[in-house]
C-alpha cells in the first residue's frame, strides 16, 4: 500500500506542476493580435464548380 501512496503523490505533484505552468502562461504571457489574409480561388467561390 505505500507504493500505492507514494505513486499517488507522485501524480499528484504532476498534474500540481502542469495546472501552475498553464496557470503561469495564461496569467503573464499576454498574445500580440496580427491580421490575417487568406486568399481563396474563384473556383471556390463560384457554386456551379463543385
Amino acid at each position: 500500500m505505500p507504493t500505492l501512496f507514494r505513486f499517488l503523490a507522485t501524480i499528484a505533484i504532476l498534474a500540481g506542476l502542469v495546472f501552475a505552468g498553464m496557470f503561469a502562461l495564461a496569467t503573464f504571457v499576454q498574445p500580440t493580435p496580427r491580421e490575417i489574409i487568406v486568399n481563396i480561388p474563384n473556383t471556390k467561390l463560384q457554386p456551379g464548380n463543385r
